[in-house]
């Protein structure tokens, strides 16, 4: 049940009942006609703004429209008042009856309560991680595997048919400057001094790799030329980055439906059947690119390309995509790649790029719009930085990979509920401090920690109420006389709960499963409010004594609260609390 999408379409109904008696033209567009909490909650329930964007193409005055609304919208049984406001806004009131069945949907349907069908099965990829398997992942990696892997989640939960999805960097020089440092961590196993040369990777997760080549080659290889050694080293080391990689996403309960491989791109034919595809729409051609902005790299000269004729789909300015030499340039492979998306039939694309990664945005929007045909969207999410801190204060670890902190490093410290919960508690595309002692403090100033106490609270009422030998079957509480809850401090409760519908759409749509996180925290606000207020008030108190009617419509309260708090985590890939330690 989303009750504001119910009332929006009592909203609907009476605007096309209006058209029909000739009070408004015939053919109106409504799709930007909303219902929404109002900003003020002493304004009313909900509130609308149909008369608002109606007006100009009605060609009336927008209180004129909505005060013949107002009148046609207090018909419904739910809507006891509709009040207009200022120059045409109308604020709804409604009946008790009409909040308590949002309770009474959540316990028919724990499972499906806040479920939408917007998706409509709409196949959406969802590209996240794809770091180089040089390595552990870090802590950058692990914003973005949250990120990724809460808003698959989302997705799915909104109706779409979401695949999760890894593309392993693999067909760079960078596996190369892998294979030599495993070569050095081979040696060493061999009882010879490693050569940690500028620009190898030093960190101290390449070791068991030298032993395991020890283990398959012996000492077969020592003082061998690069040539015999360096293709079995690269596959042998990047299939063990890519095992560790794994592994690091099965910390946080992460796994991918697909890895996709640059390196399988080369030699298939794909990179040139992608390329020509733009060819023959008149997308590339051979010319030179215009300098860099500011001052020039030693090294640069203007020299004839093929390029990419993105600036006919929104980039700043044309790409390459073959060097002068021939060969293929990194933006190549991904063009084919997305290229490779779209024909595996996905109608959505999105990417989770690091911050770095800003400057690409453009051209490989201009690359999916050009081999789509416009037809198919990609929105790439940018994850900005995340700052280590323990008192506030810049926190360093031993870095056993070398160079930097790792997920396994962050997770160990946290945990993985804490880690995941905190990534999620700033949009994307904002900075994000983790403080390992105010992630794990117990205050309300914590956000993950307030919301998991709210959970915890659900559970200890719930197992006192079955000591107590109350039904706490989702059926029978929903039988409950729900009339019994009529103080304000529940109703705000109730209020919140379903807002929760509109909430999943709203995220989903906006690719932005922080609003979940967000929301989690004020619904335990609300509920955290409503328990404090029972210290003072006995009969706000979830537990009733002598009272079995009210003890029962409270508990099916608290019980829709855990319905909503457990589906929300579950999105966000936490598992709820059901006491505090």
């Amino acid at each position: 049940m989303n009750l504001f999408a119910e009332i929006r379409g009592v909203v609907l109904d009476a605007l096309n009942a209006m058209a029909g008696a000739g009070e408004l033209p015939a053919g109106l567009d409504l799709k930007n006609v909303t219902v929404e909490p109002p900003r003020d909650p002493a304004h009313g329930d909900m509130a609308t703004n149909a008369a608002m964007v109606l007006a100009k193409p009605a060609g009336a005055k927008p209180r004129d429209i909505a005060e013949t609304l107002a009148l046609r919208l207090t018909a419904d049984p739910r809507i006891t008042a509709a009040d207009v406001a200022g120059p045409g806004f109308i604020n709804l009131r409604l009946d008790p009856a009409a909040w308590h069945g949002v309770v009474k949907d959540a316990l028919r349907a724990p499972d499906g309560f806040g479920r939408s069908g917007m998706g409509q099965g709409v196949r959406v990829n969802v590209e996240f991680v794809s770091a180089n398997p040089t390595g552990p992942m870090h802590v950058g990696h692990t914003r973005g595997a949250v990120f990724g892997d809460a808003l698959a989640s989302l997705l799915d939960f909104a109706g779409y048919d979401v695949t999760r999805e890894y593309y392993i960097n693999d067909g760079g020089a960078q596996v190369d400057v892998l294979a030599r440092s495993a070569y050095e961590r081979y040696r060493e196993a061999n009882g010879q001094t490693p050569v940690i040369a500028d620009g190898l990777y030093p960190g101290d997760y390449l070791k068991p790799v030298g032993e395991a080549l020890k283990e398959k080659y012996g000492d077969s290889l020592l003082d061998r030329p690069e040539e015999d050694w360096l293709p079995e080293f690269r596959e042998f080391a990047t299939e063990a980055m890519l095992q560790m990689i794994r592994e690091d996403l099965a910390l946080l309960n992460i796994t991918m439906d697909v890895y996709s491989s640059e390196k399988a791109l080369y030699g298939s034919g794909r990179i040139e059947a992608a390329i020509e595809r733009l060819r023959a729409a008149g997308l590339i051609y051979e010319g030179v690119l215009e300098p860099p902005k500011g001052k020039l790299p030693d090294d640069w000269e203007a020299r004839e390309q093929t390029l990419f004729r993105s600036t006919d789909h929104g980039d700043d300015q044309d790409r390459a995509v073959m060097k002068s030499d021939g060969s293929w340039t990194y933006f190549a492979p991904d063009i084919a790649y997305h290229w490779d998306k779209i024909d595996r039939g996905f109608d959505q694309l999105i990417d989770v790029f690091g911050a770095d990664h800003g400057g690409y945005v453009k051209r490989m929007n201009a690359a999916v719009k050009a081999l789509s045909n416009g037809r198919v969207p990609l929105d790439v999410k940018l994850i900005q930085l995340v700052k280590l801190f323990r008192n506030g204060e810049p926190f360093k670890m031993s870095k056993r990979a070398g160079t930097f902190i790792t997920l396994r490093d962050v997770v160990e410290q946290a945990g993985r509920d804490v880690t995941r919960f905190h990534m999620l508690t700033r949009k994307n595309d904002a900075p994000l401090d983790f403080d390992f002692a105010k992630v794990l403090e117990q205050s309300k100033d914590n956000p993950v920690w307030y919301v998991q106490y709210a959970s915890a609270r659900v559970h200890s009422v719930m197992k006192r109420a079955a000591e107590m030998g109350i039904d706490l079957s989702d059926a029978a509480l929903a039988q409950a006389d729900l009339a019994r809850l009529d103080h304000p401090a529940e109703m705000e409760l109730i209020r919140k709960l379903a807002e929760y519908p509109r909430l999943i759409e709203a995220a989903a749509a906006a690719h932005e499963p922080h609003r979940v996180a967000f929301y989690l925290y004020d619904l335990a606000g609300s509920l955290h409010s409503l328990w404090n207020r029972g210290n003072d008030d006995h009969a706000l108190r979830f537990i009733q004594d002598g009272d079995a009617e009210a003890t029962a419509a409270k508990i099916a309260l608290l019980r829709a609260v855990g319905v909503v708090i457990s589906s929300g985590l579950a999105i966000l890939g936490v598992t709820p609390a059901k006491e505090m330690r």
